[in-house]
């Protein structure tokens, strides 16, 4: 876990691609608790999901209704609470190339290691809906090329992520991979390929060459392929962006059931962590450390 005085920043997302043997897991979060948990878990990286973001923020559905700043400022507190390499959804990096600079500068100095940006036109909307239209090509090179001329540090990692596979088909979906590739791009995320057959063309064609990211969506339109599967393919990262919110929402929604039934959470209170072991969990030792320290 992040140590409230330490100065150290986590090994990074590159060198975690340089240095695996199978794929990297970065399982999403949505917020600090999310992140710690995953750390606490054994999980070498993190994911800053939008999707959940929007969800936890809002309350409301993944269709660009959330800015820069707001994304930003959730990764600020994500990167801070973790000693993992953080990446982060930056969607379609909010504006032109311009804006895209002011983007990736700020995203790093956040504390974050990695993010995502997307060729969607503004507003976006979650890779696995309905309803998306894409940019011109050429200007999504240019934010990736603004992108990788913006950030101050080599270990700060690129991901080109095309989602024009489901509006322009794959075949157009796999020339963006290319011009992304071209303008400096250090990994490649082809968002909602929709077959076993799609998944293994694409690995077939990019994996050997650049690191490719897989999208593992509960329900989404990509197939759920098992972690071996992903690894013989050639994925390098894999990422679960609403596996934990999905999670933390059935809990909540059976929990509250029980507890508006009973009137108090005394028959569900067994199934729950204790306070200590919570309080554990969000870093009341070393809270209680420094008070000794300092008193």
């Amino acid at each position: 876990m992040a140590d409230l005085l330490s100065d150290a920043r986590p090994a990074s997302l590159r060198h975690l691609l340089e240095g695996r043997e199978g794929p990297v897991l970065l399982p999403g979060c949505y917020d600090a608790l999310g992140a710690r948990l995953i750390e606490r878990a054994g999980f070498d990286a993190v994911y800053m999901t939008g999707f959940g973001t929007a969800a936890s923020l809002l309350g409301r559905p993944d269709v660009g209704l959330l800015g820069s700043a707001e994304m930003i400022d959730n990764a600020r507190r994500i990167a801070g609470a973790v000693a993992i390499p953080l990446l982060a959804d930056a969607d379609t990096g909010y504006g032109n190339p311009i804006n895209v600079i002011h983007t990736v500068q700020s995203f790093e100095r956040a504390g974050v290691a990695a993010i995502h940006l997307e060729d969607q036109v503004t507003p976006k909307r979650c890779g696995h809906m309905e309803g998306k239209e894409v940019v011109p090509a050429a200007e999504f090179a240019a934010k990736i090329r603004a992108a990788v001329d913006a950030r101050r540090s080599a270990d700060f990692v690129i991901v080109a992520r095309t989602d024009a596979r489901a509006p322009l088909g794959l075949d157009e979906a796999r020339r963006r991979a290319d011009a992304a590739v071209e303008a400096g791009a250090d990994v490649l995320f082809i968002e909602a390929l929709q077959s076993p057959e799609e998944v293994a063309l694409v690995t077939e064609e990019y994996a050997s060459s650049v690191p490719l990211l897989y999208n593992w969506v509960e329900g989404g339109k990509s197939p759920s392929l098992t972690y071996d599967e992903l690894a013989e393919l050639g994925f390098a990262l894999i990422i679960m962006p609403i596996t934990t919110l999905l999670a933390a929402t059935g809990a909540m929604v059976s929990t509250l059931a029980e507890v508006r039934k009973q009137g108090t959470p005394a028959t569900v209170e067994s199934d729950l962590p204790s306070f200590s072991a919570f309080t554990d969990i969000i870093g009341l030792a070393e809270i209680n450390e420094l008070q000794h320290r300092y008193q």
